[in-house]
């Protein structure tokens, strides 16, 4: 058992212009500089020659690092860490080995961008959900490898960047931004595999390098006024898949992506309530939308059959999933250019101008959207249960009155749930 701690650590202080030198056994020393400086060093036999190797800077607490990253190859080391650093260099030696080869190998073993994406891509994705692990691949390997695959990583500047992206940042400058950013991720990961030195390239710099940004343009939305006609209108009309889908997205105010891969499994008609997985939505976490009177009735008029009611809900081709277009073009063929996702907007506006006694965040909540910063998040935990379903079946009222079984304007909080229209 080694003779240091983390106290005697922390208190230790060179004097007189000395280099303190803590022996913690077999061969493992701390070396405490009047600067206040504390660094690692293995002092170990090496082809019968006694050879002193530096392991990295003592740190008090372990350093948030991704578990791939090799013990050998970090260079900020608690007392725990140093010791085991210092084990497996010890164990190089005894076999024969240089251990500084042996710590060096992998870090002197530079691989190109195109590899660095892979090995990235690798030690990353256990930690990202399936949609983020195939993007973030697929995007580099499309625009970013062709242009910079062959190059090493250590040699990767901002003018490289800029030059593989100039092209695609005037064609589709959203994904050529998303490229960039996980061009910058490769290049961070191989910087703390050692593989990189460097500083990490400038944004700024490639900014200076790239056009500006056209303004971001909002989905077009239609007008809260209008969408109780409109939905008449398309209520009046054949139900057929894309319809449902597209006037299930306009009363759940959900993306039209987690509505094309919605299934009859998520729906709770009981409960009132549609459990919809993360992995269909885009933050890739669970989410409940309550079900008004309204959606519930057009959920009945589209499978009338309780035994029917199995698998996805909006079935396209070959029974799969519904294509984005097929909900859109619903909304052309009735000679408009607004967009389904247009309809999280309208619903929105509703909710500050006629339910100005619900609160604001609880409309973000209904959206699935973030509530404040990071710290707020971290303390407001409440789902606002009642507040939820009061907006859910108010907008259900106020788009498809005759569908609802309660009067319109009514948004009492906690009252108990009214039995669906018949």
């Amino acid at each position: 058992m080694g003779k240091l701690t983390a106290v005697r650590i922390k208190s230790a202080k060179a004097a007189d212009g000395k280099t303190l030198r803590l022996t913690d056994g077999d061969g493992l020393q701390l070396l405490v500089k009047t600067s206040g400086t504390k660094t690692w060093v293995l002092r170990v036999m090496v082809d019968g020659e006694s050879r002193d190797i530096g392991l990295g800077s003592w740190v008090a607490e372990p350093i948030k690092t991704p578990d791939t990253i090799p013990i050998l190859q970090r260079k900020s080391l608690t007392l725990g860490e140093a010791r085991e650093k210092a084990g497996i260099l010890r164990q190089y030696a005894k076999a024969g080995l240089d251990p500084v080869a042996e710590r060096d190998r992998e870090r002197k073993d530079i691989p190109t961008f195109a590899k660095a994406v892979t090995l990235t891509y690798d030690g990353l994705k256990s930690g990202w959900n399936d949609k983020t692990a195939k993007a973030f691949l697929a995007s580099l390997q499309r625009h970013a490898v062709p242009g910079l695959g062959d190059k090493k990583v250590s040699a990767i500047e901002a003018s490289d960047i800029v030059n593989a992206l100039a092209t695609m940042w005037g064609t589709n400058a959203p994904t050529a931004q998303k490229v960039r950013t996980r061009i910058i991720q490769v290049l961070a990961f191989a910087k703390a595999r050692g593989w990189r030195t460097t500083a990490l390239p400038d944004t700024r710099e490639m900014r200076s390098g790239l056009p500006n940004l056209p303004q971001a343009k909002h989905f077009q939305s239609m007008a809260y006024k209008d969408i109780p006609t409109f939905f008449a209108d398309q209520w009046a009309r054949e139900l057929t898949y894309s319809r449902a889908a597209m006037l299930f997205a306009l009363l759940t105010a959900n993306r039209s992506g987690a509505v094309r891969l919605a299934k009859w499994e998520q729906i709770d008609i009981k409960g009132r309530l549609w459990r919809v997985p993360g992995e269909i939505m885009k933050k890739g976490r669970d989410h409940d939308i309550y079900l008004s009177d309204a959606t519930i009735a057009l959920l009945d008029r589209l499978c009338p059959d309780d035994a029917s009611r199995k698998g996805l809900i909006f079935l396209g081709r070959g029974n799969g999933p519904l294509s984005d277009m097929s909900l859109t073009k619903v909304l052309r063929q009735a000679g408009l250019s607004d967009t389904v996702h247009g309809f999280r907007s309208s619903f929105r506006n509703w909710a500050a101008e006629r339910m100005p006694h619900i609160p604001f965040m609880v409309g973000k909540k209904a959206l699935s959207h973030n509530v404040g910063n990071a710290t707020d998040q971290a303390y407001l935990t409440a789902d606002f249960t009642a507040m939820r379903e009061a907006l859910s079946e108010g907008w259900g009222r106020y788009v498809a009155p005759k569908l609802s079984s309660r009067p319109n304007n009514v948004a009492s909080i906690g009252v108990a749930r009214a039995k669906k229209a018949v």
